[in-house]
């Protein structure tokens, strides 16, 4: 055998062996299989009674290869992706105050409904503002103006409604309830506008001050027994609103995050909070990503990026694929959704079925993507779609008629504990795949080892299919306009 020939082949063997050693093969994945498991279907429909509702018990019989003809949705618990963190909705001075006025019955009614496992959908996540935004009667701040040092802060504001209200459903939600927190707008004097409304800029003087704001809200929050488990850096950085505002440039958001307030929490001991970047659209959300986490220096700080689903103002649709640019360029960052909801609110519209159905197609499609954790915006809010300082009223699963004292149920709230009430904190999300577009799925593994899988319809046809789970098939139906969880146990 020729020199030259002999000498590839030992470089070779030797390239070889160094790739193995150094890339040890991955051990498979732990076989699953459903002989012997049941499935009970839990269903919510237009132009029925259904709501969440048990309908039917299925059992799988084998099955081989599909055939084209046979619609059918295929899970594959054997390839897992992101750990489920919770889902749950904003606690807001909106839905603080409305709840205060309702009687003591539906108070505790709304508590169970949401926040209860069992008898409810099981909220393990909430959300509340650093101070004022437009779901607050009206503008206010914690401190003086002027106090850069911080000497007169005080939550003097929230012990009225706000604290009362997360105490309760700490406790409704079994003592653990995952909180992060979100500021509007800082101070007015913090800003060039010298107005919390409309927009404007952090003035530079004011940087460590703001950042120094942070901590004492946190630390505040945690002396009064609501522990914060992350924080996003601000709200909608890119929105010029008619509400408590204030614009980041991307760079803006780094440099702050970069030299203030990174380094500001991780001196007070807070460096394990999770830190959550732009907290807006999924339209620039890939510009943010980039500009936020390709510098070290302040990508360290970071925990993920925040988003919501607004993007649809400008007439497009939503933008999943900038969800997947993301989790897939940087693949050790998380994805939140931390605020949606349906805008411009008619009492006589609550009924509507299309609401819950945005809801159901966000959630399925923001999974798929990635993402964590889900928020919706206010849990509750009164007839009138708020309060709302400037007249921003918006649509909430649950409506408290201040009126007549009822609480009132929106098929969102219905649409959301298909997720919420079956997919638990520390639930894996599995491979699935349908093979017709009208059956939006998603799915995933719990820690008790139940497999719940999403399947949503939004057409006004009725879609059998098999539920396929290796060579295993169990035969149902999609009703028109309907969503259903397949709980596999």
């Amino acid at each position: 055998m020729p020199r030259i020939v002999l000498a590839a082949l030992f470089l070779a063997s030797l390239h070889s062996a160094t790739a193995q050693k150094a890339s040890p093969p991955m051990s498979a994945s732990p076989s699953y299989s459903v002989v012997g498991k049941q499935v009970q279907v839990y269903t919510t429909a237009a132009n029925t009674q259904l709501r969440l509702a048990a309908t039917d018990k299925l059992t799988f019989q084998a099955q081989g290869q599909p055939l084209e003809t046979q619609p059918t949705v295929f899970v594959d618990p054997n390839h897992s992706f992101q750990t489920m963190i919770g889902i749950g909705g904003a606690l807001t001075d909106a839905a603080a105050e409305t709840f205060a006025k309702l009687p003591k019955a539906q108070q505790q009614e709304l508590l169970q409904a949401y926040y209860s496992p069992t008898q409810g959908i099981g909220y393990t996540l909430a959300r509340t503002s650093i101070h004022s935004n437009d779901f607050s009667s009206a503008p206010y701040t914690y401190v003086a103006d002027g106090d850069k040092e911080l000497k007169t802060f005080s939550l003097q504001h929230d012990e009225q409604y706000r604290l009362p209200f997360i105490k309760q459903v700490q406790t409704a939600a079994g003592g653990k309830l995952t909180m992060y927190v979100s500021p509007w707008s800082p101070p007015a004097w913090m800003k060039d506008t010298k107005n919390m409304l409309q927009g404007g800029q952090l003035l530079p003087e004011y940087r460590q001050s703001w950042a120094n704001y942070f901590v004492k809200f946190i630390q505040a929050y945690e002396k009064a027994g609501v522990p914060i488990w992350g924080l996003t850096v601000q709200n909608e950085p890119m929105a010029k609103q008619t509400w408590e505002s204030c614009l980041f440039t991307a760079e803006q958001e780094r440099d702050f995050v970069k030299g203030y307030l990174g380094p500001t929490l991780q001196k007070a001991g807070m460096g394990t909070k999770k830190l959550i970047g732009w907290d807006h659209n999924r339209d620039l959300m890939y510009q943010r990503a980039t500009t936020l986490f390709d510098d070290p220096e302040a990508s360290k700080y970071y925990w993920g990026l925040g988003y919501h689903w607004y993007e649809t103002w400008t007439g497009s649709g939503m933008q999943f694929d900038n969800l997947r640019r993301v989790h897939e360029t940087y693949p050790n960052k998380h994805l939140i959704f931390t605020e949606g909801c349906i805008e411009k609110f008619q009492f006589s519209n609550i009924n509507d079925w299309k609401l819950g159905e945005q809801y159901g197609h966000s959630m399925i499609n923001d999974f798929n993507a990635g993402t964590e954790a889900w928020t919706d915006w206010n849990i509750l809010l009164d007839e009138t779609g708020g309060p709302n300082h400037v007249g921003n009223f918006c649509y909430a699963p649950l409506i408290g008629d201040t009126k007549t004292g009822k609480l009132l149920y929106t098929n969102i709230y219905y649409y959301i504990g298909h997720f919420s009430k079956f997919i638990r904190p520390g639930a894996k999300r599995i491979a699935t795949a349908a093979s017709r577009d009208v059956l939006q799925t998603t799915a995933f593994q719990n820690p008790d080892g139940s497999v719940a899988v999403v399947v949503m319809n939004q057409t006004e046809k009725e879609q059998p299919f098999h539920l396929w789970i290796k060579g295993q098939a169990a035969q149902t139906s999609s009703r028109p306009h309907s969503i259903m969880t397949l709980l596999v146990k």
